[in-house]
């Protein structure tokens, strides 16, 4: 029993260790920060929506039309003119303005359905950015039962197909300065969702895939003892660390051309396949679009293994080094979830900072941005991205001089000298001579 109990001993104490506790805390705290975002922007849109209405008509079915509107959403602003209506819901920060046109009332009882005109002021394309239209599409229904109510009370001579179905909608989006007409929101973004699912999904997939190997071949090179073998040849350190990444970097190039080639197929199907005229509108990507597609893939890439090399440093051996890959996956899940949920520019500032911060989020986000000609965030995220790769492989040729990166932890002295501002003002005078 005692040796049972001293081998889970053993086994607990090499497989807790802070470079595995870390971070996992640090994941569950950006999921916990990720989730409170996602709850607070559900519970934003399943308030009563923000609308307008424009009542042209004035006669007593609008009038029921109306009333019905005004008990289930929030009318900012009623009268006359389209320009005022629209004014009114950008102040509110309203989503939608109810045009009743002329001749609606006298059209369903002449036996045809009434018209409303529905200009839609679309702010995201993320799932949850959608439930506000879906909300104000539940209000008109109860608008057309109220109408339908209204005809049988009045033993007016209307047949019993237009009772039922007294309305129907003209539908006209606008979002990001674009004018959709004939389209909702919900099918821009149930195109959008498509690409939302399947783009950071691969790009999920081949982060994990490229880092997982550049923290097995670290963990395998120090249990084989080849590491050793490499530090005792007249070799930089800081050629070993670019060279091992320019090695995963080429690994990381290739999936990323192959990745380049199925989104072309992928996105010139669904666009084939659509019935929103992605042309028509302009939601197409050109040669330039995909090139920085390609840049900002390849810049997450060589972030996620210069990432992966950092975290392989620590790893003792293969079995050490399998552990370490959760915190990779678990930082490029959190932007493909919120990617998939949200809109990055209807999103808290909070959450902007944090998904932003990540630089996995890029590749993810650019095909969406791209489409609406959201260059400023895509090459902004190219900049971030290159910053950032820089930056950790800086770190990972500063820890290659250290003793950690055989032992996967700080000597004493090492700690000691490495918050010590004395030592490090020495050794910055040493390096001058």
């Amino acid at each position: 029993m005692n040796s049972v109990t001293n081998i889970i001993k053993k086994e607990v104490k090499e497989l807790l260790t802070p470079s595995t506790l870390v971070p996992i805390i640090i994941m569950a705290a950006i999921f916990g920060s990720l989730g409170n975002i996602i709850g607070g922007a559900g519970q934003e849109a399943t308030k009563a929506p923000v609308i307008g209405m424009v009542d042209q008509d004035h006669s007593v079915l609008s009038a029921v039309a109306g009333k019905t509107l005004n008990k289930s959403a929030n009318v900012v602003y009623t009268g006359s003119s389209v320009s005022e209506g629209l004014t009114a819901l950008e102040k509110e920060d309203g989503i939608a303005l109810i045009i009743i046109p002329s001749g609606f009332g006298e059209s369903i009882l002449s036996n045809k359905s009434g018209e409303y005109q529905i200009l839609w002021i679309m702010k995201g394309t993320g799932l949850m950015d959608t439930i506000s239209s879906s909300n104000v599409d539940s209000s008109l229904q109860l608008a057309s039962a109220s109408i339908s109510k209204e005809i049988i009370d009045s033993h007016a001579s209307v047949n019993s197909t237009v009772i039922l179905n007294p309305t129907v909608k003209n539908e006209t989006t606008i979002f990001k300065g674009k004018e959709m007409v004939g389209i909702s929101p919900g099918l821009i973004s149930g195109f959008m969702s498509q690409q939302a699912f399947v783009v950071p999904l691969i790009v999920l997939m081949v982060i994990i895939m490229a880092g997982s190997m550049v923290i097995s071949s670290m963990g395998t090179e120090k249990e084989n003892k080849t590491l050793e073998t490499l530090l005792t040849l007249p070799v930089k350190r800081s050629s070993i660390v670019f060279g091992k990444l320019a090695g995963s970097a080429i690994v990381g190039l290739i999936l990323a051309v192959i990745y380049m080639i199925g989104l072309g197929y992928y996105t010139s199907s669904i666009s084939a396949g659509s019935p929103i005229d992605m042309a028509k509108y302009g939601l197409t990507l050109d040669a330039f679009d995909y090139v920085l597609v390609g840049i900002s893939l390849f810049l997450g890439l060589l972030s996620a293994l210069a990432l992966c090399m950092l975290l392989g440093i620590f790893a003792k051996n293969y079995k050490s080094a399998q552990t370490l890959t959760m915190p990779i996956t678990l930082l490029a899940m959190i932007p493909m979830f919120a990617v998939m949920m949200l809109d990055f520019n209807t999103m808290p500032l909070v959450g902007q900072v944090l998904l932003f911060a990540i630089p996995f989020t890029h590749p993810m986000m650019a095909i969406r941005s791209l489409m609406f000609d959201d260059y400023t965030l895509v090459v902004g995220g190219i900049v971030y991205e290159a910053i950032f790769a820089m930056a950790t492989m800086a770190i990972a040729v500063w820890l290659f001089r250290k003793d950690i990166l055989l032992t996967g932890r700080l000597t004493a002295g090492e700690k000691k000298r490495s918050y010590s501002p004395i030592w490090n003002a020495i050794q910055r005078m040493n390096k001058r001579k």
